[in-house]
């Protein structure tokens, strides 16, 4: 059975460095027998479907494949349709009534429980907020993520030590739900 996949490559085209041309990733994809290949800015997410291996072998696949082809590693997480719906749907703040910049959702590879992040005091940095769902955060930064100290508290090596973890804002997480929500080709 064919299923729609997000791919979220972690830290391309920030600042000049680990530049991979959307153009370029898009007959990567293709080279890999993924069908109906979409990009999305270029920020480093694309759309395929296929009907070979689950989230994390295709997730390790592309990663290997973009390592080989551009010379540096790349972090991949790979997301079904269902899964991207119901991080957008299960939001528990008000998304509707949010500037798509005041709402992230970092994607994690793995499940990562509260404990993880015990030592941060929510109250010391409100209004920012966050909650944890389902192999994601969700993050309301007010000022937007650059001026968001709760964003820089998160991000610490120390709290994502063993997942792979990349965040998007809240427009990007609407449109790859939209993006995978049938089959291409």
């Amino acid at each position: 059975m064919t299923t729609t996949y997000a791919a979220l490559l972690r830290g391309i085209n920030v600042g000049g460095k680990k530049k991979v041309p959307m153009a370029d990733l898009r007959t990567l994809m293709e080279g890999l027998r993924y069908e109906g290949v979409r990009t999305y800015l270029q920020s480093g997410q694309a759309t395929f479907a296929s009907d070979q291996g689950d989230e994390e072998t295709l997730a390790a696949e592309l990663s290997g494949a973009v390592e080989k082809h551009f010379g540096f590693p790349v972090d991949v997480i790979v997301r079904d349709h269902a899964y991207l719906k119901a991080v957008a749907d299960a939001c528990p703040f008000p998304a509707a009534e949010l500037e798509a910049k005041q709402l992230h959702v970092t994607y994690f590879s793995a499940p990562v429980g509260a404990e993880r992040f015990a030592e941060i005091d929510q109250a010391a940095y409100l209004p920012e907020e966050f909650r944890l769902g389902d192999r994601a955060l969700y993050l309301y930064a007010p000022e937007g993520l650059g001026r968001s100290k709760l964003a820089e508290q998160l991000s610490r090596p120390r709290l994502n030590k063993g997942v792979v973890a990349t965040s998007r804002n809240w427009n990007t997480v609407v449109r790859l739900v939209e993006m995978t929500r049938t089959p291409q080709g």
